[in-house]
């Protein structure tokens, strides 16, 4: 990973990361542990081999424990929060069928931050999508997206698009929860990411990426079809710069 030259103010205490073995959620482990952050990542199965890679990660062996966690369970959830500063909801829930993304996913949401709430969390920081905002026609072209704008989720419900929906409504609810409750809750809108991959197997926009080279994918052809990239160390660095105390960052 490259060397990040803005420095730290450690949040105190244990951090939790749900969804640490994918593509992202890896990096923000990764990054934690090389700050000596103590690490609780909720998996599906520890025991798992797919996990294997997060135990070899540099300090994982003294600072970081897997854990078993469903974000429709609730309980599961809370075990994993409890005794924890902040929290990085990095997990998504992964229906048999598109129409059913929705739901789970603000289900899920909700239930991190109820669990969040519970356990007396800090700061919570949910990874959302630039498909949050993105996806709204009646946003005008000439004018810079910025924290007020939305995806429209009747637009997305109608063109069948899912994935947008399901991203839309949940960072939404996060945010009314968090206001409701006074829960301390910032997002983060990544769109494609592209890096190393750390777990082993390849994410979406890595096999995106690699369609594209092989030709399998058509290059977009317009300005509204095109896709904004990120990159991984920048954006695993903003997410944990974004756990941190708001006198410092500002976020």
């Amino acid at each position: 990973m490259p060397a990040f030259k803005m420095g730290f103010q450690k949040l105190q205490g244990t951090v939790c990361v749900t969804g640490a073995g994918g593509f992202l959620g890896s990096w923000v482990v990764h990054l934690l542990l090389s700050k000596n952050y103590l690490v609780r990542g909720t998996v599906r199965d520890p025991l798992d081999e797919k996990y294997a890679h997060l135990n070899q990660l540099p300090n994982a062996s003294s600072n970081l424990k897997l854990v078993k966690a469903d974000l429709l369970d609730y309980p599961s959830l809370f075990s994993a929060i409890q005794g924890c500063s902040g929290v990085f909801h990095v997990a998504s829930p992964l229906p048999s069928s598109p129409v059913d993304l929705i739901e789970p996913a603000v289900t899920g949401t909700l239930n991190v931050l109820k669990a969040c709430l519970e356990a007396k969390v800090e700061r919570v920081v949910v990874v959302s999508s630039g498909a949050a905002l993105m996806m709204n026609p009646s946003w005008p072209d000439t004018r810079a997206m910025d924290e007020s704008c939305w995806s429209d989720v009747e637009h997305c419900r109608a063109i069948e698009n899912w994935y947008c929906a399901s991203k839309t409504e949940a960072e939404s609810k996060a945010f009314e929860f968090g206001k409701a409750n006074g829960l301390d809750v910032v997002s983060a809108c990544p769109n494609l990411i592209f890096g190393p991959i750390l777990q082993p197997t390849a994410n979406a926009s890595s096999l995106l990426l690699a369609k594209l080279l092989k030709g399998s994918q058509p290059l977009l052809s317009s300005v509204r079809m095109s896709k904004t990239c990120s990159d991984y160390a920048e954006f695993a660095y903003i997410h944990v710069a974004k756990l941190l105390p708001k006198l410092v960052y500002g976020f």
